[in-house]
């Protein structure tokens, strides 16, 4: 008789839920994949009495998560209460230093300290699996550490925050602006009550930490990911972009620059254009997408749901059935202590055209104002649209789209512009990704 692998689950969410369920709806098919049953020991939750539709009266209780770290009956304990530091953590730890491989859907806690996770693992013999934390159901984790494993990757990017996605490409559909997007977002679940994580991008910077640290064998950014999220995109840019032959979609990128003779990692999320003939610009509502490229495998798109109960508990219940099969390699795809320091690399050098809104008063000499400045910059002007009549404060929306040229240019246009009373709002710079 095969011995059952017993599992202790913290946090009893959506996700959480949606674990349990299938353990329990899948479990001949899960037993006969992992080679043994998978058997739930014992769970936690902050709340006892709560209804999560699913019957946990068969499972024991520990009203306090740390107690699942010190059961003797428990081989693997699944973190699923969430945030970088506090309980999640301690728990995290002390599972590890108990001899329990731990399973976890929590980026936050992973883009802080899964280095140090990661080599305490290795060292208690244990296992430290994660790939919940980073697009939900996509297998990406394990397709850039095992299915890429022979190639050296140029760059890794993609789509890694539902919530943006469903809120830009609502927009795209309907033409409203992104405060009443977000708000009907938030009354049917898409967004939290607070959504500053996500719509600030914070969320996808820690997916692209981990994401970059796998893909390039370096040790965790996430201080370095240069991040700007989606709060400041109107509908106008969204109707300017399709004008163009563009969606704008929040992007994750990152990837390797050499340029100075020192390899350095470049991280960055922000709203990007993108072209209509590139998949991403296909992926609508709350998918996610990743594209890897490398070296001799060329362009992988890694596509699906991002989020939600059923996508997330599958790929939990994926790492506890590797674990279950003996499963216990490096948690970034090599040792801990292999991974490289890399120092994050500027962007200022980084060649690309740019999209740029600016919001100027409805009077002469504005544009000559602007294209002073971008000449000075050293900045060549592609295309400019200027959104039709004035709005009722007597703004004007110009668009401008610039050839190829070093970012720091753009930066540079944008200093000298600064205060500039030719502009009655910041602009807005978008990177336009190519094809």
């Amino acid at each position: 008789m095969v011995e059952p692998l017993n599992i202790a689950l913290a946090g009893l969410g959506t996700v959480g839920g949606g674990v349990v369920r299938l353990i329990e709806t899948n479990a001949e098919l899960i037993a006969r994949r992992a080679r043994r049953p998978i058997r739930i020991a014992a769970v936690s939750a902050r709340d006892r009495t709560k209804d999560r539709g699913v019957d946990l009266s068969r499972y024991d209780w520990e009203d306090d998560s740390a107690a699942l770290a010190a059961r003797d009956d428990v081989d693997v304990v699944v973190e699923m209460v969430g945030g970088s530091d506090g309980p999640a953590l301690a728990l995290a730890r002390n599972a590890i230093a108990g001899g329990k491989s731990l399973v976890t859907a929590n980026k936050a806690m992973i883009a802080h300290h899964g280095l140090e996770l990661a080599a305490a693992a290795e060292a208690a013999g244990v296992a430290l699996k994660f790939e919940a934390a980073v697009a939900g159901g996509i297998p990406v984790i394990k397709g850039l550490s095992e299915g890429a494993a022979a190639n050296a990757i140029d760059r890794v990017y993609g789509i890694l925050n539902g919530t943006c996605n469903y809120i830009l490409s609502t927009m795209e559909d309907t033409g409203r602006d992104f405060a009443d997007v977000l708000a009907d977002a938030q009354r049917m679940g898409y967004a939290e009550a607070d959504p500053t994580f996500d719509i600030e991008g914070i969320d996808a910077a820690h997916k692209l930490s981990i994401l970059a640290a796998i893909a390039f064998g370096s040790r965790l950014r996430f201080d370095a990911v240069e991040t700007m999220g989606i709060s400041r995109v109107k509908a106008a840019d969204i109707e300017q972009a399709r004008s163009l032959g563009y969606v704008i979609r929040l992007i994750g990128m990152a990837g390797t620059d050499n340029s100075d003779g020192t390899c350095r990692l470049f991280q960055r999320v922000r709203p990007h254009l993108v072209p209509f003939d590139h998949p991403l610009a296909h992926v609508d509502g709350a998918t996610n997408a990743v594209v890897a490229e490398g070296n001799f495998m060329g362009r992988l798109l890694f596509q699906g749901a991002g989020a939600g109960d059923g996508p997330t508990a599958s790929a939990v219940v994926a790492d506890i059935i590797d674990i279950a099969k003996g499963e216990k390699g490096a948690a970034f795809a090599m040792p801990a202590a292999e991974l490289e320091a890399m120092e994050p690399a500027p962007s200022g050098h980084r060649v690309g055209s740019s999209y740029i809104r600016f919001t100027v008063p409805d009077r002469p000499g504005v544009l000559a104002d602007i294209t002073a400045a971008m000449r000075d910059a050293g900045v060549s002007i592609e295309s400019l649209i200027q959104k039709g009549d004035p709005d009722q404060d007597g703004e004007v929306i110009l668009a401008v789209v610039t050839h190829p040229g070093p970012e720091s240019a753009v930066t540079e246009a944008m200093r000298i512009l600064d205060g500039s009373d030719s502009l009655t709002a910041r602009p807005l710079v978008m990177q336009i990704i190519g094809a």
